[in-house]
């Protein structure tokens, strides 16, 4: 990744993480001119129809071609055994302060019938925005100033719908086929006899979307307060 700051970093376990919980919205943040990057917490592997970590990987980088968006970087923690430690937390809120966004959107909650690295990554990246802005401390930082990430999002795997925290409903009617298409680049992972897994995404997007109104959408939430300053515009744009 370039050393220039990021309007929006969204953070995953996996690589495809993203691309399915909200791949949509970023492809739609990439066409309103915002610079958005992707963080994997581990490579993904092993996983069975890959046969190594470079094959995950450039399925990855054409994901993100595909997105739109401008870099993508993996840290070098387990897969299958990522846990919420002291060292992950400071691998990632080391990449906060170093490439500032104003926005993080990472995995929310627990995917019960998947992999428990999508809760630790939760963890994880609530305690790296936590860790990114602590002062007196740049030593586990490599050196790098203290950052306090202005507002943070979750995204969700499948069809959980957090009841703690205040949802919203993004529009991606217009880049459905392009989170699609992203999440098709991953072969490794969705094959031919996959192709129904495909069709359940596009499914849950189209009743996510209608909940609101739209076409097609995509399900964030904050773990703080909602606040506006334009209600008006809040509720029917700019």
């Amino acid at each position: 990744m370039s050393d220039s700051p990021f309007d929006v970093i969204a953070v995953g376990a996996h690589p495809d993480d993203i691309e399915i919980a909200c791949g949509g919205t970023l492809a739609k943040l990439v066409r309103q001119g915002h610079r958005v990057g992707i963080i994997d917490l581990t490579d993904g592997e092993p996983t069975p129809l890959s046969s190594g970590p470079e094959v995950r990987l450039a399925e990855a980088r054409l994901a993100a071609e595909t997105l739109g968006v401008q870099d993508r970087m993996t840290l070098d923690l387990p897969n299958r055994r990522l846990f919420d430690t002291f060292e992950a937390r400071v691998a990632l809120a080391t990449q906060l302060r170093k490439y500032r966004p104003r926005l993080v959107i990472g995995l929310g909650g627990k995917t019960p019938t998947a992999s428990p690295d999508h809760y630790q990554a939760s963890l994880v990246i609530e305690a790296a925005v936590f860790y990114a802005k602590l002062t007196k401390w740049e030593e586990h930082f490599a050196g790098l100033p203290p950052f306090i990430v202005p507002r943070r999002l979750e995204c969700f795997l499948g069809v959980r719908t957090p009841t703690e925290h205040g949802t919203m409903v993004v529009d991606i009617t217009d880049t459905l086929e392009t989170k699609l298409a992203a999440i098709a680049c991953y072969q490794s992972q969705f094959s031919p006899t996959k192709a129904r897994s495909l069709d359940g995404i596009r499914a849950l997007a189209v009743q996510q979307g209608m909940s609101a109104g739209f076409a097609a959408g995509e399900l964030l939430a904050c773990p703080t307060q909602w606040g506006t300053r334009d209600l008006m515009g809040l509720l029917f744009g700019p």
